[in-house]
């Protein structure tokens, strides 16, 4: 494993729609294995394979001491509203309000090429997202609804 270079909000890259994965092979499970690293690192609980540089439909997601992979995740349904504090490893020191299900099941398939389906409530359909969002080019400020402050 390794850590990689964050790719911060100001490059173009982060707006691009990544493409989907077709091979499962060692190298798409290194990425997997470098975003954890990297994620962990830097204290975040979710990235996306644009924020490393790599324009590919994957995203690592770690809440409530649960870790997840989701290759070429979609969501498939969603329900309710929540209004909660977002930030990102690409927008740093700062973070803001944003509108979220706060219920979304997605489908995606695991590092060796499985299909599954996750529900997420909270701050995992938060996550869940937010990191989706990445691979079509969208940032949590483009979504913002207010400025957090802080306390």
């Amino acid at each position: 494993m390794a850590t990689r270079k964050i790719i911060l909000q100001d490059n173009p890259l982060l707006r691009k729609k990544s493409k989907k994965v077709n091979v499962f092979d060692e190298k798409l499970w290194e990425l997997l294995d470098d975003m954890a690293e990297t994620m962990r690192v830097n204290n975040g609980c979710g990235i996306a394979a644009p924020q490393v540089g790599v324009l590919k439909r994957a995203v690592v997601v770690e809440v409530n001491q649960m870790f997840l992979e989701l290759i070429n995740p979609e969501i498939l349904s969603s329900r309710g509203n929540q209004c909660e504090v977002e930030g990102c490893l690409s927008v740093p020191n700062r973070s803001g309000y944003v509108n979220r299900p706060e219920l979304v099941c997605v489908k995606a398939f695991d590092r060796y090429g499985n299909e599954f389906a996750i529900t997420g409530t909270g701050l995992l359909a938060v996550a869940l997202c937010h990191e989706i969002d990445h691979l079509d080019g969208i940032l949590y400020i483009d979504k913002l609804v207010k400025e957090y402050e802080g306390e």
